[in-house]
């Protein structure tokens, strides 16, 4: 399956966990998940133990979170195959709708509702994995308003798809791009603190680079481009790497 889309969801994904109400939140979230706490994961000698339980308990916060994009995956496909007759007028919609959330993530214009997150107070923790991954699935609906417009254009392209295979396997990429570093700072913890404090002043070139990729992504959408590009995508794929995907 070589899908420009797929690139776009995954690279959407990262630029979501740099977002500024995710990106400064993830220390917080690995020590509730885990019990450990920031003092511990900072510590310059990690017991085997201790960093095992970060690494776990992460991995099930991942699939709670998951589950909650994949599921939006699912509606958003399932809602747009009642349409297929009008997959020319979804297509075109959907183009602008991205290209405006291009347009807010540059900067253009402002919406507060947008610049926030819906916050669960969460005494204690559900014990063990399960309720890790419980707390995942809370934190992901949480997160929705702040990364809306990302998640939104994404939700978008699963729409625009005429298979519900392939607009969930999108938001599963999407999930998987916003995964992968959530991970890696749990496996690296004292190196994600240091990274954090410093990439605090980029957050503003993470915005208009995703808004410059949403920007174009609408384009090709509202101008048909983007199959045009999948077509040359899967011409200039290897063989071999398409029967894998």
């Amino acid at each position: 399956m070589a899908d420009v889309n797929i690139f776009v969801a995954f690279t959407a994904g990262i630029l979501s966990f740099l977002s500024p109400c995710v990106l400064p939140m993830i220390p917080s979230y690995l020590s509730f998940i885990s019990g450990v706490s920031l003092e511990e994961m900072r510590a310059a000698q990690v017991a085997s133990h201790t960093r095992t339980r970060v690494l776990l308990n992460s991995l099930a916060f991942i699939l709670g979170f998951s589950l909650v994009f994949i599921s939006l995956g699912a509606s958003a496909s399932v809602l747009a195959s009642f349409f297929l007759g009008y997959r020319g007028v979804i297509r075109v919609l959907g183009g602008i709708f991205i290209l405006a959330v291009g347009v807010y993530l540059m900067g253009f214009f402002k919406m507060p509702a947008l610049d926030r997150y819906l916050q669960f107070h969460l005494k204690d923790k559900p014990a063990g994995y399960l309720g890790s991954a419980v707390v995942g699935m809370t934190f992901g609906a949480a997160w929705i308003p702040c990364v809306g417009p990302i998640l939104g254009a994404i939700l978008t392209l699963a729409a625009t798809s005429s298979e519900i295979g392939k607009g969930i396997f999108y938001l599963a990429t999407y999930a998987a791009g916003l995964a992968l570093p959530f991970f890696l700072s749990a496996v690296a913890v004292n190196s994600f603190f240091t990274f954090s404090q410093k990439f605090r002043r980029y957050v503003q070139a993470v915005h208009v680079t995703a808004g410059i990729l949403l920007i174009v992504v609408g384009i090709l959408l509202i101008t048909d481009y983007m199959t045009l590009l999948n077509i040359y995508a899967i011409r200039f794929t290897p063989e071999w790497l398409i029967k894998r995907l």
